[in-house]
């Protein structure tokens, strides 16, 4: 099994150009079901053509019982089929047991959002006197202002950065590249963080040039970022709730709720599907209703 899991992600890296953060969750994903067997066949793991649809059966419900959210049970699933997929094309499986399992129905839970006055507060929160805040600033107003997973912003390099033409190149997920522009307000933040960067020396000494870095001018981690923001969000009361992913969801939603097609927003957000954008417009019926008052001849 570990021979065939590592063929699998060697081919995923070599043929199918993916991401490290997506060969991670492959090998994570693979490893749990490996783990699972092997204690379930008292420790000795099943090569992949003795793995059947009654063994992964007992996986899902496994993962149920372990109170799995529905997402990571769907995740799971994907990455078998996938898996055994790719074994029918080597041809050391002759079906795959991961087809015929149904993903559980995910609850739909709409994205914590922002309003803009609490977008504000926040972004306005870190010091403008010293590095570290106009460096925080720079991120939340970069975050928001492009509507950026948190992978994209911390993958920034100066050489992504256009100032004068107000856009960032950005690596998304499945490494698909994109264009995002950038307010005036993110722009003027990263030109104080860069001007400052500038003037201290020890963060600068990564030769990578990563766009954020850290005191001793390392690139900034995923978690480093949402340390951050828990920092600021106790400093001026706002929701807990919020992570560095309610500003991409606040973003589109603000967009939406001004007027932006769907369409657009899905560009700027990097969603390979429609379907994915059109959760936000769940949080637009607000919006939607005032428009329908004033244009139906009816509504009232």
């Amino acid at each position: 099994m570990q021979t065939a899991i590592a063929r699998f992600l060697r081919f995923l890296a070599v043929e199918k150009n993916a991401s490290p953060l997506t060969i991670k969750s492959y090998r994570e994903d693979l490893t749990a079901l490996s783990e699972y067997l092997s204690e379930l066949y008292q420790g000795r793991c099943p090569s992949p053509d003795q793995i059947t649809t009654f063994d992964l059966r007992g996986y899902v419900a496994a993962m149920h019982e372990a109170n799995y959210s529905a997402g990571t049970v769907s995740r799971r699933l994907a990455s078998l089929r996938s898996f055994f997929r790719f074994g029918m094309r080597e041809g050391w499986v002759k079906e795959n047991p991961a087809k015929p399992l149904r993903n559980p129905r995910k609850p739909r839970n709409l994205p914590h959002v922002l309003s803009t006055e609490e977008v504000r507060q926040l972004l306005e929160s870190p010091p403008a006197n010293d590095p570290m805040g106009l460096r925080d600033r720079a991120i939340l107003e970069t975050l928001y202002s492009a509507g950026l997973r948190i992978s994209e912003l911390v993958g920034l390099n100066d050489s992504d950065l256009d100032l004068r033409g107000e856009i960032v190149r950005v690596r998304g997920k499945g490494r698909r590249e994109r264009l995002a522009p950038l307010g005036s307000h993110a722009v003027r933040a990263i030109r104080r963080w860069l001007n400052v960067r500038k003037i201290h020396p020890c963060l600068v000494s990564n030769p990578d040039r990563p766009l954020f870095v850290n005191r001793f001018g390392q690139r900034l981690t995923t978690r480093s970022v949402a340390r951050m923001l828990e920092k600021y969000l106790k400093q001026t009361g706002l929701d807990q709730r919020t992570t560095p992913h309610s500003l991409r969801h606040s973003f589109a939603t603000h967009l939406l709720n001004a007027g932006a097609d769907i369409r657009s927003v899905q560009e700027l957000l990097g969603h390979k599907s429609l379907v994915t954008t059109q959760i936000y417009t769940h949080l637009t019926t607000a919006n939607l209703k005032a428009v329908y008052e004033k244009a139906h001849p009816r509504a009232r």
